[in-house]
């Protein structure tokens, strides 16, 4: 196991209870288009919290211009550890691999930040496990693992180490993996909700545009 330096400033930690507070069931996954079935594991940024319609959401924009058939079971405050009650089956991970998708987006990382500081090592276990357990089940699928993401201009220093550990799983598992999208959104405040935690429009519009990019450089 690597070092795992002191997390949270008292700024941060407040914002944590936010994102965590807001959690809730995710919505029934929502189909769209005739294409390859693509399923998305992720937190609020990729469930569309924040947004004044799901339909604006990045994930949704993204499937809907590729004619991709959406499923979206994305949790609020959720992590690879944060915010997770069940490891194994009835979990999200035993919804993305019941709903035998042809792509799988793993968009995890962001909330596990507000857990680094009592579990760090589990973060780190849960990463790889989450991995390997999908690849396994979906042997056939083409995964795509995107750094985590984040939001405000002051990045605590288990930012850097969380990207670190998705990148490496990715790589020990052979997914496509997507980096930078941890700056796609940082720091720009205007392009946050009212709740200061999560994208408006505006930001869902600029991650589209980038996540867009990255999947044409992949030749999706």
């Amino acid at each position: 196991m690597r070092r795992h330096p002191a997390l949270l400033t008292a700024a941060t930690a407040l914002a944590t209870a936010g994102l965590v507070a807001c959690a809730s069931p995710a919505p029934t996954p929502q189909s769209t288009g005739d294409g390859p079935v693509v399923a998305f594991y992720g937190d609020s940024y990729t469930l569309g919290t924040g947004a004044s319609d799901p339909s604006v959401r990045w994930s949704t924009r993204i499937s809907e211009s590729r004619g991709w058939v959406e499923v979206n079971p994305s949790v609020n405050g959720l992590g690879f550890i944060n915010n997770r009650q069940v490891f194994g089956d009835g979990d999200l991970p035993s919804t993305i691999i019941e709903a035998d998708p042809d792509i799988v987006f793993v968009t995890m990382g962001l909330n596990d930040n507000f857990s680094y500081s009592f579990a760090a090592d589990a973060i780190e276990a849960q990463i790889d496990t989450d991995l390997r357990r999908l690849t396994e089940a979906l042997p056939e699928a083409r995964f795509i693992v995107v750094e985590p993401f984040w939001y405000t201009s002051e990045r605590p220093p288990s930012v850097p180490i969380i990207i670190e550990w998705v990148r490496d799983a990715a790589e020990r598992y052979g997914a496509d993996y997507i980096p930078g999208a941890s700056t796609w959104i940082q720091g720009r405040e205007d392009e946050m909700a009212a709740d200061g935690l999560h994208p408006n429009d505006d930001g869902y519009a600029e991650m589209t545009r980038r996540m867009d990019a990255a999947l044409l450089e992949l030749g999706l």
